[in-house]
């Protein structure tokens, strides 16, 4: 059985050729590209060579079986992705700005992800389970809720340390029930992987040390800042690490923030510390930003490796 497992959307992606290109003019568009957060938290994961499922549902369709094919071709454990007649596999439209900013237009919430249930959430698929990733992109639906608690009350009872990486838009914290929901999983993850952005619009807090503060006396063992472009923060009770950026070349964005999840709860798993996990997961997400297109930005273990002894400042 796995030692990482996550739950959530699984979808395909079309990417505008054209910078500033808008959907509501007629442009061209290149993909399907595999995607969805946790399919990519989770890829990235199986390629390090850490035992890595996921638990999504996708339609009958051509845009499943790309993402089956890929997920299982790079070694994630598919015994729970499942295929259903109930809808269509989900589709994400993303353009980019001059200014770096993306333009989404997501077709999810009726998608084939979106009936995805508790009767989905098999216990014994968690028995080697060490880590329970949580997407905040995923919780879109009381039925993806109902599940997610689920996983998390099976999590609690067997000690599985619960990781979570709030994936969020501003928007969607006018949602009082997602907010509500995002709350809950604060008082029971372990390890929080927000965006400088996301810290402050979950606890309100505009201060850093003191939203941090706030969040390490619910519980939370390890806060990781993700900065993009300015590397990222490791926090604890007791430290603080900071972690310099990596200059490359930004192709494109969309997936990085998961590779580096994916890259740092794989290094957890290995045994190794949370500085050392850190330092690999700052890697990989940078090695993601030079690749077009969301899944093809995961690396494999002697990528990141090469990486890193490429970074004469590291």
């Amino acid at each position: 059985m796995p030692h990482v497992i996550t739950i959530g959307e699984v979808l395909v992606e079309f990417m505008a050729k054209n910078i500033d290109q808008k959907f509501y003019i007629t442009g061209e568009f290149t993909g399907p590209y595999p995607s969805g957060a946790p399919a990519i938290f989770i890829d990235q994961v199986a390629k390090l060579g850490t035992s890595g499922g996921i638990i999504s549902k996708v339609g009958f369709d051509d845009f499943g079986k790309l993402n089956y094919d890929r997920l299982k071709s790079d070694g994630v454990d598919v015994k729970y992705f499942s295929f259903t007649n109930e809808g269509a596999t989900g589709v994400a439209f993303v353009s980019y700005k001059n200014n770096g900013d993306r333009d989404f237009i997501f077709h999810l919430k009726n998608s084939a992800t979106g009936f995805l249930n508790i009767d989905d959430i098999h216990e014994e698929y968690f028995d080697d389970c060490n880590f329970y990733h949580i997407m905040g992109s995923s919780l879109f639906n009381d039925n993806i809720r109902n599940a997610v608690e689920k996983a998390i009350s099976i999590a609690k009872k067997n000690n599985i340390k619960i990781s979570f990486d709030p994936n969020l838009r501003k928007e969607i914290l006018q949602d009082e029930s997602y907010k509500n929901f995002i709350n809950y999983i604060l008082e029971e993850c372990h390890i929080f992987l927000p965006s400088e952005e996301e810290l402050k619009l979950i606890t309100g807090i505009e201060d850093e040390e003191t939203s941090i503060h706030f969040l390490l006396d619910k519980g939370i063992e390890y806060i990781v800042v993700k900065r993009g472009k300015k590397g990222c923060t490791v926090y604890d009770k007791n430290n603080k690490v900071t972690f310099a950026p990596i200059k490359v070349e930004e192709i494109d964005p969309t997936g990085a923030g998961d590779c580096f999840d994916g890259t740092f709860i794989s290094f957890l798993d290995k045994g190794f510390d949370v500085k050392t996990a850190a330092l690999y997961a700052n890697a990989a997400g940078a090695i993601a930003v030079t690749r077009k297109g969301p899944m093809e930005g995961t690396s494999t273990l002697r990528e990141v490796e090469e990486f890193l002894k490429s970074q004469s400042n590291i």
